[in-house]
């Protein structure tokens, strides 16, 4: 589990996806979304959509972090995917994405949220966690990467 809050299930984790549109990583999140956490597909899939209207949540490094808050839950989500083949995902820096993390938050707690989009920034950001990230293939070393990197950060 990571730290401030944000859980993240060994099976919400996605390897080497072949995925090659950005609507196509939100739709496999959404998927994710409902059948690890039972959350609604649609309700997920729009506030993905409606968040990446506002702005492209690619924030540079090949690493993208959508994430939106919806009714129903008490805190943070977390679902990783990593891509065989890194997509364009309008991000900032214009680099293509393959590695991401949705955070997907409770509507009424936004400080439980920004506290998780920072974690999981601060964690991306990393070029040595990212190589790690990209380096496996196999969900149980990445949830074990995860979890590892958010027990130093509690340090």
């Amino acid at each position: 589990m990571l730290k401030v809050n944000c859980h993240i299930e060994s099976q919400a984790i996605a390897c080497k996806q072949n995925i090659v549109k950005k609507l196509d990583v939100l739709d496999r999140i959404a998927s994710i979304s409902h059948q690890i956490y039972g959350l609604p597909t649609t309700e997920v899939l729009d506030a993905m959509i409606e968040r990446e209207n506002l702005g492209s949540t690619g924030f540079g490094g090949g690493i993208a972090i959508p994430h939106c808050k919806i009714t129903g839950i008490e805190s943070p989500l977390g679902i990783f995917i990593s891509l065989d083949k890194a997509i364009d995902y309008n991000a900032i820096d214009d680099e293509s994405v393959d590695l991401i993390f949705a955070l997907i938050s409770p509507v009424n707690n936004g400080a439980a949220h920004l506290h998780a989009l920072a974690e999981v920034s601060r964690l991306l950001r990393d070029e040595k966690s990212c190589a790690q990230l990209r380096g496996t293939d196999n969900a149980d070393s990445i949830f074990a990467l995860l979890s590892m990197n958010s027990e130093l950060s509690a340090a």
